[in-house]
């Protein structure tokens, strides 16, 4: 009976190697969110807040992977668990006891690695509170890890892992809820999304009234005088209705462009991707697209001096 009970079956191979994947995969994604939440709310770079547009991409995912991978974590070492208790042989089949050491090695050296990182920052005179919260979510994640393994190991103290599993489960809980209140819900998401469009398109649109002026010196009478099969020019619309952006000659020089958006922009605080554009020249004003809820139009000067020399020059 206990020969068959040691006997390692491919239903112990699957579940082993399914809780150890998936808790490297929970502890990854849980790091990294704790991540992005420091960097959020401790910018490197105030003024740079189009970070944050990277930043919620890596949240939704850590959140996604934890809202799927971590429950999927919990139920394996439950039937685990309950195979264990079953049959209490099993706890010393070679490949649970392999991969609990291998998975106390990696994160001995993680835990090594992490406060030698630290040291030497130290010494290098960082101790900035961005970076020594960082050290510390690795370190907890990791030292969490290596103290369930090494109870683990230790068979008599099994039930005490009960309570060590609540609170992890009620601080990955928190870290998940948490992330709601930063990247706000998934409407909002939808409509912030609209908004980078918006913006994207705007941007676009201003390109190319500058390249009509630059090549025909006049401004263009209305947006469906850009189209260009030539050169693949097409006017976008908005994403979310299809209608066109409202545009305005204001003078021989003077434009705007209008849009209506879901959400507000704001700033300094990193909570809006500031958009990415070039322009090919400069603008006279204020070259942003900061907004409001609701319409905004934005008014550009062309600085006619400045590119009709450098037409010449090209």
């Amino acid at each position: 009976m206990d020969d068959k009970q040691n006997k390692t079956t491919p239903k112990d191979v699957f579940l082993h190697l399914l809780s150890i994947v998936t808790l490297y995969f929970v502890a990854g994604n849980f790091i990294a969110l704790l991540f992005q939440y420091i960097n959020v709310w401790l910018p490197q770079f105030p003024e740079a807040s189009q970070y944050y547009s990277g930043a919620s991409g890596i949240m939704r995912f850590a959140i996604a992977s934890l809202i799927v991978v971590f429950p999927s974590y919990l139920l394996t070492v439950k039937f685990l668990n309950k195979d264990y208790s079953a049959n209490p042989a099993k706890l010393k089949l070679a490949i649970r006891r392999w991969l609990i050491y291998f998975t106390l090695f990696i994160t001995a050296l993680i835990i090594i690695g992490d406060l030698v990182a630290l040291i030497n920052r130290l010494l290098e005179g960082e101790y900035t509170l961005r970076f020594l919260l960082k050290v510390l979510a690795v370190g907890i994640t990791t030292g969490a890890i290596f103290i369930h393994y090494w109870w683990d190991l230790k068979e008599t103290v099994l039930p005490k892992i009960k309570y060590f599993h609540y609170a992890v489960v009620g601080l990955v809980t928190v870290a998940v809820v948490a992330g709601f209140f930063i990247i706000g819900s998934p409407a909002e998401q939808r409509k912030l999304q609209f908004d980078e469009r918006r913006v994207n398109d705007l941007s676009y649109l201003q390109s190319e009234i500058l390249n009509y002026w630059q090549s025909k010196e006049v401004l263009p009478t209305e947006l469906s005088a850009l189209n260009d099969e030539l050169r693949g020019v097409r006017v976008p619309q908005d994403p979310e209705n299809n209608t066109d952006y409202e545009y305005e000659v204001k003078g021989p020089n003077q434009f705007a462009l209008c849009a209506t958006f879901n959400l507000s922009y704001i700033d300094p605080q990193p909570m809006y991707a500031k958009p990415q554009f070039s322009y090919d020249g400069r603008f006279i004003g204020n070259p942003t697209w900061e907004h409001q809820a609701g319409k905004n139009c934005f008014e550009r000067t062309i600085d006619e001096d400045f590119f009709k020399l450098k037409k010449s020059i090209d």
